[in-house]
């Protein structure tokens, strides 16, 4: 037999098993990293719901009467805090309705700016979370990832969905200002 092609096929194995080790390696630290992206998303989404359940109690303080059903969905999304499910999504959706039904012109500046702070957080926040959560899962749902269960142990992450508060109240960033030269052509 030709010594060319007796190490052939050891050689070829050898490849395609370092190819697979590497590969493997890679993605799970890259699946490590992501799932640690969750946690810190999962971390600054509870901050940012426990703020506006505080910005809340501050309202319905300030809103007095008016303010009851918001101070007791503020007080029940205080009490899920650090929970996880349905039932947290169901509490911060209550306090969002009651925050949506408040006058905001009887409470006072102070505390409307708050509530509007808190709020655009609670976007950018959900978002923050929710795009790590999609990225783990697209990363966890790979043939590679799953055959060799190279997630170990770690629970699948799972989004978080609430309304976002109404339109007028969002997150708004300022448009870049288009600068032009002295006499030159903007019809593009």
């Amino acid at each position: 037999m030709n010594p060319a092609v007796t190490w052939l096929p050891g050689a070829v194995c050898a490849l395609v098993l370092g190819w697979v080790l590497v590969l493997g390696g890679s993605r799970t630290r890259r699946l490590d990293r992501l799932h640690i992206r969750v946690d810190a998303g999962r971390d600054g989404l509870d901050a940012a719901l426990e703020r506006r359940a505080a910005a809340a109690l501050l309202a319905a303080a300030a809103a007095g009467i008016a303010g009851a059903a918001l101070g007791v969905a503020s007080r029940a999304a205080l009490d899920a805090a650090g929970g996880t499910g349905e039932d947290r999504e169901t509490r911060e959706n209550a306090l969002g309705r009651a925050l949506a039904g408040l006058d905001r012109a009887a409470v006072p500046g102070v505390v409307r700016d708050e509530i509007l702070e808190a709020e655009q957080r609670l976007v950018l926040a959900r978002r923050v979370h929710n795009d790590a959560v999609r990225d783990t899962l697209g990363l966890r749902s790979r043939r590679m990832v799953r055959w060799l269960r190279l997630a170990g142990a770690a629970p699948m992450p799972a989004y978080f969905e609430i309304a976002d508060p109404a339109t007028g109240f969002g997150v708004r960033t300022p448009a870049p200002v288009a600068v032009a030269e002295p006499g030159a052509d903007l019809r593009g």
